[in-house]
C-alpha cells in the first residue's frame, strides 16, 4: 500500500514538474515569436538626429516662433506617442520637439552608462543637431533631475522652465537596491508579455485611438528593461545625488504642475515649493488626477502655462 502510494505521489511530482516545464517553455517561445513578428509592426514617426554616434528619435510639429522641448519620464515607452495630448495643445502656440533619449520610442540603444552627465549632453547634443538653440524646457517626472541639471549646464538656452509632476533631487527613495536581475529575468523569460496580457491595465496610454495604444503597447514590450532602461535604473541614486546641491537659476521662470494628492511621496507639494522659494518668476499649481498629468490635464496645462508666460512678459 506504501510503495503504491509513493509511486503515485513521484509520478504526481513528475507530471506537475513536466507541466511547469513545459508552461515555462511556452511562454519562453511565445514571446520570442512575437518579439520578432511586432518588429515588422512598429510604425516609424519623427525623424533621427545623429548623437554621439548613434540614431535619437524626435518629432517636431507647429509652427509657433518660440519652442517647447518635452523630455519624458522615466520607462516611457515611446515619449512621443505618450505626450500626444500635450503637443496637441502646444503645437497651435508653439514648436514641440518631443525628444526620445536613447533606449526611449525608437531611438537606438547606447553603450554609455545612463548618468545624469550623459542624459543632458545627450539631450543638448540632438538640439543642437536641430540647430534649436533657444527654448522652453517641460519636463515630465524623472526628467525634473535631468532638467534642474541641464539649465544649470546651458543657462544662456533654456528660456523657462516647466516640471510635469516632476522629481526633486530630495524626495528621498532613490538609494533602494535595483532589482536588475529580476527585471532582465521577467524580460527574457516571457513572463513580462504574459503579465501585460493578464494584467492590460499595465499599460499606461493617454485617451487615444486604438492603433496609437497598440503602438505603445508594441513599444514597451520592446524597451521595457533593455540595457538602457535598466541602466538607468541603476544609476537612480547617483543621479538624484548628483543634482542635490542644484538650484534654478533664480531669474529663470519655473512653474510646476503637481498632481494634487500624490500618496507616494511625503511633502510632494512642500519640496517643490521650496525649489523655487528664490525664483523671480516661481509657481506651484496643483490639478486633480494621476503621476501622468499630461494625459487628462493637457488643456489646463497649456492654458496656465500660457497665462503664467504671459504675466512675465
Amino acid at each position: 500500500m506504501m510503495k503504491k502510494m509513493l509511486i503515485f505521489i513521484l509520478k504526481s511530482i513528475g507530471v506537475i514538474a513536466i507541466a511547469i516545464g513545459l508552461f515555462l517553455a511556452i511562454v519562453f517561445i511565445v514571446n520570442i515569436i512575437s518579439n520578432k513578428s511586432e518588429e515588422g509592426k512598429i510604425e516609424p514617426y519623427g525623424q533621427l538626429v545623429p548623437v554621439d554616434g548613434k540614431n535619437m528619435n524626435v518629432t517636431i510639429q507647429g509652427k509657433g516662433e518660440e519652442t517647447v522641448v518635452l523630455l519624458p519620464g522615466y520607462g516611457t515607452a515611446a515619449p512621443a506617442l505618450d505626450y500626444k495630448p500635450l503637443v496637441e495643445e502646444l503645437s497651435p502656440f508653439y514648436k514641440v520637439v518631443v525628444i526620445e533619449p536613447f533606449g526611449y520610442g525608437l531611438s537606438d540603444v547606447t553603450e554609455k552608462e545612463r548618468s545624469i552627465e550623459n542624459i543632458v549632453s545627450e539631450t543638448h547634443e540632438a538640439l543642437q543637431s536641430l540647430h534649436i538653440n533657444r527654448y522652453i524646457l517641460m519636463a515630465h517626472s524623472i526628467s525634473g533631475i535631468y532638467g534642474l541639471d541641464y539649465v544649470n549646464k546651458y543657462e544662456n538656452e533654456v528660456s523657462a522652465f516647466v516640471g510635469i509632476d516632476s522629481s526633486v533631487p530630495t524626495q528621498g527613495g532613490t538609494d533602494d537596491v535595483f532589482p536588475t536581475e529580476t527585471y532582465k529575468l521577467l524580460k527574457k523569460s516571457g513572463f513580462f508579455r504574459l503579465l501585460m496580457k493578464l494584467s492590460p491595465d499595465q499599460l499606461v496610454t493617454p485617451t487615444i485611438d486604438d492603433e496609437t495604444r497598440e503602438q505603445i503597447r508594441i513599444l514597451s514590450l520592446k524597451n521595457m528593461f533593455n540595457p538602457n532602461i535598466l541602466s538607468e535604473g541603476e544609476n537612480f541614486n547617483h543621479n538624484f545625488k548628483a543634482a542635490q546641491n542644484l538650484t534654478f537659476p533664480s531669474n529663470l521662470p519655473v512653474i510646476f504642475f503637481l498632481q494634487a494628492n500624490d500618496t507616494e511621496t511625503e511633502g510632494w507639494i512642500p519640496l517643490h515649493e521650496e525649489q523655487v522659494k528664490d525664483s523671480v518668476h516661481g509657481k506651484v499649481m496643483t490639478f486633480e488626477g494621476g503621476h501622468y498629468l499630461h494625459h487628462t490635464r493637457s488643456k489646463e496645462i497649456v492654458e496656465n502655462f500660457r497665462g503664467f508666460m504671459e504675466g512675465i512678459k
